[in-house]
């Protein structure tokens, strides 16, 4: 059966919602960035199922809600997300690229290890999204995590309690979620995504706060991606010592 295939069906629910998306009033995506959501949701159906899609399914859902957590507040201070929360291509890919890396992976080499590191970086990246935005918005003193200075919300590498609670609570409903579609296991796996997510975010913050604004090339998109990359490498290699 057509249907069967996973790839095939990749593309008609993500052709079905590539073309309702087109025509909601509202976007959370730029057209341009809809049909890149498109062709990840594509790979992402094919590669690891509607498991690793629902997944991402939340982290989207998930990191797009909470922009619009006290956006009037940030958007008074002049620190909302720039064309009201619509992200394009290099977020997206800014976001899901170490995501990607580690669903083809699988598909080619097959191992726990890969979704593994798949639902730590989406666990890191939910866990950034939502740090940055309830931060900026209800962070009631806001510290530059190099040297614990009080900082304006929004200021790169500024981090809150507010924002950090949030943080953890993200990693751990993704991670969760991860567990409850199989991808994978409790508690071992669950622990080490919410504590790579912790500790990639918060090196993130280090990144924003020493290096950021040096290096022109260091976009918030270049920075996601590192932080990303650091949650799942965290996660796995932690894996990797305990399993010894």
């Amino acid at each position: 059966m057509l249907l069967s295939n996973p790839w095939l069906l990749g593309v008609l629910i993500n052709g079905l919602l590539l073309v309702i998306a087109l025509f909601l009033p509202r976007k959370a995506l730029t057209t341009e960035g809809l049909f890149h959501a498109f062709g990840l949701g594509v790979l992402l159906w094919g590669c690891l199922g509607w498991q690793g899609y629902a997944v991402m399914m939340a982290y989207f859902l998930l990191g797009t809600g909470v922009t619009y957590v006290g956006r009037d507040i940030k958007e008074a201070r002049g620190i909302a997300e720039k064309r009201s929360g619509t992200r394009g291509p290099a977020n997206l890919w800014g976001s899901a690229f170490v995501a990607a890396v580690c669903a083809v992976g699988y598909a080619f080499f097959p191992h726990p290890l890969w979704q593994l590191g798949y639902v730590a970086s989406m666990s890191t990246k939910l866990a950034d999204t939502m740090a940055s935005e309830v931060g900026k918005a209800y962070g009631q003193t806001t510290y530059l995590i190099t040297n614990l200075q009080l900082v304006p919300p929004g200021t790169e590498g500024a981090v809150s309690l507010e924002g950090t609670t949030a943080g953890i609570v993200g990693a751990i409903v993704l991670a969760c979620l991860g567990w409850l579609v199989g991808l994978i296991g409790v508690p071992q796996d669950l622990l080490l995504c919410v504590g790579a997510a912790f500790i990639a975010t918060n090196l993130e913050s280090v990144i924003g706060a020493t290096l950021q604004s040096r290096w022109h090339w260091l976009t918030n998109e270049v920075v996601n991606a590192i932080n990303t990359c650091l949650g799942a490498t965290i996660a796995v290699g932690l894996q990797l010592l305990v399993s010894r």
